[in-house]
């Protein structure tokens, strides 16, 4: 008898199979793997997060419901408002400015021979902790030239082409000739004729600051054709030592003090006063006022104040750009080295010059690779705290605000948790569209 089959009957279907993955592995086996992971995610992101939104409608004691007046509170506070404005500031310039030296870097150290040594040299910030670097960045931007390296290399830059006073102290005794001029200037009482002899006596110089050149000071000796004078240290050691206003044994004169005659409020003659103060002006200063100017006078320039009000988020931008350029530096450097060289050298051969190749070839074919950088340091900057938090002196904290570092002190300082648990919020709704453009770019790389 013929079987099923051949009469035409079909057979019945196997029964399915359990399904395995790709590994073999079956699926209970494969949730008990990964159940420690799931609960150790959900106690530490998803827990906090839920909590975090729903206290964010809640009273600062908790008690009460208070709808969505903490989220107005985002956009009323002027604190808030400030770290807002801030943030905006950090998104735009720290990861365009970091990955566009990362770019720069990555070309360069191409070309040259230690290339791998300066890579190194460039990533390692990165491995400082941002407490460290902040602690760092807060000796660089000191105020004191003589601690501060930015103002020791901006005062340098500064005294390279303006020369400041040597005298910032310096003013008249007691019973002195001078007299306040006014602007930090200081003119004699009356007026000079051909023939004077002018003592101009100062005193507030500390001895450790006089110039060197200084000798010990001379008296002016008279000439008929001539107005003569001396500008000198009318300071001897030692209780009751000492002419007043006379030029004494151990005293030194002013090398350098400008000497104005003005008459009829016109500079008419000046004088530079020699090593022993003496200086000397012709028949053209014949009844004029004497006149130290307060360019003689001028505090010496002590760099800018980098952690005021108006520059302590550039500074502080500044010290972030120094810790990540390393990073984009080598993630840039990787997608040069998977890039086709036959396409650089076709442009070459077709006459185009090297910054052409890089306009037109390079930066396009990296363009994935940057968009990567610039989307992660994003991410990164909107969470930005502990440079803040650490770089800006109280002083100028306020100015320096920053959403993460306004949820810690709305948090902690100042007991506003319903407050504090918006901005929370606040933060992740600006950060997932990022997370979400970054994914989704790394999904269609994967692809290709």
């Amino acid at each position: 008898m013929a079987s099923d089959t051949a009469a035409g009957v079909p057979e019945a279907p196997a029964a399915p199979k359990s399904r395995r993955s790709v590994t073999g592995t079956r699926r209970t086996v494969a949730a008990l793997f990964l159940l420690p992971a799931l609960l150790l995610l959900g106690a530490l992101v998803v827990y906090p997060i839920g909590y975090s939104v729903i206290r964010s409608f809640y009273d600062q004691s908790g008690g009460g419901f208070a709808g969505l007046d903490n989220y107005r509170a985002l956009f009323t506070d002027d604190g808030i408002r400030t770290a807002l404005k801030n943030n905006v500031i950090w998104v735009v310039f720290a990861p365009t400015v970091a990955t566009a030296l990362g770019l720069v870097f990555a070309v360069l150290t191409e070309r040259i021979r230690w290339g791998t040594a300066f890579k190194l040299v460039v990533f390692m910030p990165m491995a400082i902790s941002m407490l460290a670097a902040g602690i760092i960045f807060r000796l660089v931007y000191d105020q004191d030239p003589d601690k501060g390296v930015a103002n020791a290399v901006w005062v340098g830059v500064h005294d390279t082409f303006a020369e400041s006073s040597a005298y910032p102290k310096a003013h008249p005794g007691r019973e002195s000739p001078l007299e306040a001029a006014g602007g930090g200037a200081f003119v004699t009482k009356g007026t000079v004729r051909v023939g004077d002899t002018v003592a101009l006596p100062l005193v507030g110089v500390a001895p450790d600051l006089i110039p060197d050149d200084a000798e010990r000071a001379a008296a002016p000796k008279p000439q008929p054709d001539r107005i003569t004078g001396t500008t000198w240290q009318d300071f001897t050691r030692g209780k009751g030592v000492g002419t007043l206003n006379g030029v004494d044994a151990d005293e030194l004169g002013y090398p350098g003090m400008r000497i104005e005659a003005v008459r009829d409020g016109t500079v008419v003659e000046t004088a530079t006063a020699a090593a022993d103060g003496t200086f000397s002006l012709s028949a053209a200063a014949d009844g004029a006022h004497l006149r130290l100017p307060a360019s003689n006078f001028e505090e010496p320039y002590n760099g800018l104040d980098w952690l005021g009000p108006s520059l302590v988020t550039p500074a502080v931008i500044g010290s972030y750009i120094w810790m990540w350029a390393g990073f984009a530096m080598v993630l840039i450097a990787a997608g040069l080295a998977g890039m086709p060289r036959e396409l650089l050298e076709a442009a070459r051969v077709d006459g185009a010059n090297e910054w052409q190749v890089f306009r037109r070839v390079t930066v396009p074919l990296l363009a994935p690779v940057l968009a990567v950088v610039t989307v992660t340091l994003m991410i990164n900057v909107l969470k930005v705290f502990d440079l803040v938090f650490i770089i800006a002196p109280g002083s100028s904290q306020d100015d320096a605000d920053v959403l993460a570092l306004e949820l810690y002190r709305k948090g902690f300082s100042e007991d506003q948790p319903g407050i504090a648990s918006a901005i929370a919020v606040f933060l992740l709704l600006l950060v997932i569209p990022v997370m979400w453009f970054n994914v989704r770019r790394l999904r269609r790389e994967v692809r290709r």
